[in-house]
């Protein structure tokens, strides 16, 4: 059994209301936690009781120091310690190579997401791929406010390319702005979650935040922006091409996909698989690879990716 001890209210924050923090400590590493006073005790596997304790111990520093710790941050901070024993929770959440403008949008959930921040930090063309739920526009989308914010950008353009993923947009009513806008609502929830509805209306009326298809890229040049093309798998090499050749001057690009999610009709190649094969060598290009590991939605969602991928799998090692 392993004991630590804590000032009484930094265990009572710690423990989360009726101690949903310790349940699902207790839950997840499968080990018993018991707090009263200013106490915690941990007994299980001494693997996952050094774990649990190295969590307690080093988020108790964090509340101690005015950090606020709630239950997504104990959530975070537990599976930081699940992909890294050894990763210090104290710096994960106050990393200073962070801006503090994206850390009031967003809080990196797990390792790889924190090191995704980074990358688009440290280079103008991001190109994120792997399973929904890993968080790649929802991320994206933070780092082009906070850009937006420090003005170190003029303004957003965000796209996504008009597909038919088993639904006909030709049936839809309207023109070609309505019938693609439901596909570009993923877009639009991300930034209501991060900037709220009101500031984002202003800002698209005022050109400041620019939603379209990717068909309305054609052409133009781009200043001074922050540009995110979402489910790129679904572009042609075509496609990708010309909007690689977009960016201007002070600008910079993230492209998000997930290459086992592609729509386009089986004779096209995908411009995000062949993007990587051309420019996966190139300096001042990050690639950066997310895994079904590195879901963070709904814990039932990790399970779906990994099982729809042995099917997969068993589907090709059958010759089917």
């Amino acid at each position: 059994m392993t004991t630590i001890t804590l000032p009484e209210r930094d265990l009572e924050i710690l423990s989360g209301t009726l101690e949903e923090n310790f349940k699902y400590l207790a839950e997840r590493l499968r080990v018993r936690v018991a707090a009263r006073g200013d106490t915690v005790s941990l007994e299980g596997d001494p693997e996952a009781v050094a774990a649990a304790g190295k969590l307690v111990a080093e988020l108790g520093k964090l509340v101690a120091s005015g950090y606020s710790v709630g239950k997504e941050e104990f959530r975070t901070a537990l599976r930081v310690i699940e992909e890294d024993p050894e990763a210090d929770l104290v710096q994960f959440f106050t990393d200073a190579s962070i801006p503090d403008s994206v850390k009031r949008l967003v809080v990196p959930r797990n390792l790889k997401q924190r090191l995704f921040i980074q990358a688009l930090i440290k280079f103008d063309i991001v190109f994120a791929v792997g399973p929904a739920g890993t968080g790649k526009t929802y991320l994206a989308v933070a780092m082009a406010a906070a850009a937006l914010a420090e003005h170190r950008v003029k303004r957003i353009v965000l796209t996504r390319p008009a597909v038919e993923a088993g639904e006909r947009l030709g049936f839809l009513p309207g023109d070609l702005v309505e019938k693609v806008n439901p596909y570009l609502r993923p877009v639009y929830d991300a930034l209501y979650d991060i900037l709220g509805y009101d500031r984002v209306a202003r800002h698209i009326e005022r050109g400041v935040i620019e939603i379209a298809p990717l068909a309305f890229m054609r052409g133009r040049t781009l200043n001074d922006s922050f540009m995110l093309l979402d489910e790129a798998q679904n572009t042609t090499p075509e496609q990708m091409k010309m909007f690689l050749t977009r960016l201007g001057f002070h600008s910079r690009a993230a492209i998000t996909g997930d290459v086992t999610q592609i729509d386009l009709p089986n004779e096209r190649g995908s411009g995000l698989v062949q993007a990587r094969q051309i420019l996966g060598n190139l300096p001042g290009i990050c690639f950066f690879d997310f895994a079904k590991e590195d879901v963070v939605r709904h814990r039932l969602v990790e399970k779906v990716v990994a099982a729809y991928e042995a099917w997969d799998e068993a589907k090709r090692g059958n010759g089917s």
